[in-house]
């Protein structure tokens, strides 16, 4: 697992696991009160008042007996704190004082070292720009625009709202001491290199947001300009007008159509996360902030893209684009519902909300207030009823040329749907705006009546013992060691079997993995799955002496099954045929060691 160049050891994530405790990892996020060998407390992923989330410190595993989740403390920041995989390994790493090892050597090391680097410088220059709007002498311009848009002290800050100052080489006499560093500030998008090799500062004269990645961690900056006098007359002169607003360019941190500005702060001032409003501005984000309405997000400079998407899908299943009513803000919204087709599964849900032409989310929150803007936000156009409005409006509905031109228009786009209900759904509503449904008179053929032939009788197979030992094995990873050679149950045809004999190898040459490190290894597959769901069992005895015996006896059956099994299939094999020598000596072996057994 994890071998391919650049990926993360498995024995490091298991030693990792091993240093984590997830009973003080999650006590800090959310408060466990102690309650016999677990803790408890009320789920932090579904509302409930009567506690039914236990954490196990002898597991490493936590589970809500009122919703089911269930997981790792790997699991656990990925799903309460937002991240991926890699990024929770990172934050873990990070609280046990780990530096991350990559596999790949030398050629996958440095690129994260110039990444590592890059980190430092913006966020050097975050502080920079932070601090300058406190004591530039020309910051009072910038403060009084942020005051004149309504923003308070306290929202600038949690948003990190800074200014970069009239001038060419702020940011470089700064930070940009060295040609290594200046190089550096090239590549990370903070300088511009001209064709003499001289640089100067990207950023002047702007009001400067910075743009957080999912930890925290600053990866660019939007700037919006604060023109004076002489820039005016300058910019008139020239016939050149400075752009509203400048981002950073692409670089090895930033990735315009994968980042969304506001989405770190959105998550850490919601615990849940149930509806994200996508908006077109820095602004508007922090504008919306400032009247309460934490969930908002900004595409920066670029349309909504299957990326921006999918990690929205990851945090909630509503999303909520929010657009001009003009013209330009229907061709934006519906390259967005373009983009969104292929991640419309089933479960998910988009809609649109069109302000009144001429405003924009800051502008229309200030007018109404909050409480009517999210009452909007509810009332927003769903996504079936923009895809098939928007198509519709310049035909002629009817004539049949424009019910026809109606169906060759949607096919395609709703080819594009994943497989599901939504799909079926909004063909059946094609069809009924393009009137295909038969004629009176032409109905379809009923569907074809059922069997009505009784189904066999049950047959009541003795219980497998598999689900037992491994149900044991995760409640006390170190019974793996009394387990004996596992080799001798391969010979097995059992459900289950497969996946016993992989994880009892992994335990035996793992000795000290905990169940929350054996669940992390199948992450993201379907024994994963099991596993998991195994995990949460618990035991009617708390007496490891008494578990321990019961593991060896299920064992001691697991084997007589499998014995049997296989002389069941010699017998059979020597009805059709003589076996070979080798194959009658496995049959007398088998049959000595079956007696063995039972005796």
């Amino acid at each position: 697992m994890r071998s391919m160049s650049g990926r993360i050891p498995q024995s490091f994530i298991d030693d990792l696991l091993n240093r984590t405790d997830i009973v003080e990892l999650i006590d800090s996020r959310v408060p466990l009160k102690k309650a016999g060998r677990e803790y408890t407390a009320c789920c932090p992923f579904h509302n409930e008042k009567t506690p039914s989330f236990t954490v196990s410190p002898d597991k490493q595993f936590y589970h809500c007996f009122g919703c089911g989740a269930h997981g790792t403390a790997v699991g656990f920041l990925m799903e309460y704190e937002h991240l991926d995989f890699p990024e929770a390994i990172e934050e873990l790493a990070r609280q046990a004082g780990l530096e991350v090892p990559r596999e790949g050597g030398d050629a996958d090391s440095r690129p994260r070292r110039q990444n590592t680097e890059l980190y430092s410088l913006l966020a050097q220059a975050d502080h920079f720009y932070q601090q300058q709007l406190r004591q530039h002498p020309q910051a009072t311009r910038a403060v009084d625009y942020l005051k004149q848009r309504g923003l308070s002290g306290q929202t600038a800050a949690e948003f990190g709202i800074g200014f970069a100052p009239p001038g060419w080489d702020n940011l470089l006499r700064q930070l940009g001491n060295s040609p290594a560093l200046q190089a550096q500030l090239v590549t990370s998008g903070m300088l511009i290199r001209k064709d003499d090799g001289k640089c100067y500062d990207r950023f002047r004269d702007r009001i400067m947001f910075p743009i957080r990645d999912a930890r925290g961690r600053c990866i660019g900056f939007g700037g919006r300009i604060l023109p004076d006098a002489a820039e005016a007359e300058n910019a008139e002169k020239s016939g050149k007008k400075p752009a509203k607003y400048l981002n950073s360019p692409e670089t090895p941190l930033f990735h315009k159509g994968r980042e969304l500005y506001g989405l770190f702060e959105a998550r850490r001032a919601l615990r849940r996360i149930s509806r994200l409003l996508v908006v077109e501005g820095y602004m508007d984000v922090v504008a919306l902030a400032e009247a309460g309405i934490r969930y908002a997000v900004a595409t920066l400079g670029t349309a909504t893209t299957a990326d921006h998407l999918q990690r929205l899908f990851r945090l909630c299943n509503e999303v909520v684009f929010c657009f001009d009513g003009d013209r330009a803000g229907r061709e934006a919204a519906w390259r967005a519902l373009e983009n969104a087709l292929p991640v419309m599964q089933d479960g998910r849900q988009i809609r649109f909300l069109f302000l009144p032409e001429g405003e924009d989310p800051d502008t229309q929150v200030k007018k109404i207030g909050a409480a009517a803007f999210e009452t909007a936000i509810e009332a927003a156009m769903p996504f079936s009823e923009f895809f098939f409005s928007r198509l519709k409006q310049p035909l002629d509905m009817e004539h049949l040329d424009g019910r026809a031109q109606l169906v060759s228009q949607a096919r395609p786009l709703l080819d594009k749907l994943p497989p599901g209900v939504m799909k079926q759904m909004m063909r059946q509503q094609l069809e009924q705006f393009a009137r295909l449904q038969p004629a009176a008179g032409h109905a379809s053929p009923p569907p074809a009546r059922r069997s009505r032939r009784a189904p066999p009788a049950s047959r009541h197979a003795p219980p497998s013992p598999v689900r037992y030992i491994l149900q044991r094995l995760l409640q006390q990873p170190a019974l793996a060691q009394q387990a004996g050679d596992p080799a001798r149950f391969r010979m097995g045809q059992i459900a289950g079997l497969d996946l016993l004999l992989e994880v009892l190898e992994i335990l035996q040459n793992h000795t000290t993995l905990s169940t929350g490190g054996l669940i992390e290894r199948f992450r993201d597959t379907e024994k994963g799955i099991h596993l998991q769901k195994l995990a949460a069992w618990q035991p009617e005895v708390d007496d490891e002496a008494i578990l321990a015996e019961e593991f060896l006896t299920a064992l001691h059956k697991l084997e007589q099954i499998c014995l049997q099994q296989r002389c069941d299939a010699l017998l059979a094999q020597s009805n059709l045929g003589p076996l070979s020598p080798d194959e009658e000596n496995e049959y007398r072996e088998l049959f000595r060691k079956l007696k063995q057994k039972k005796s």
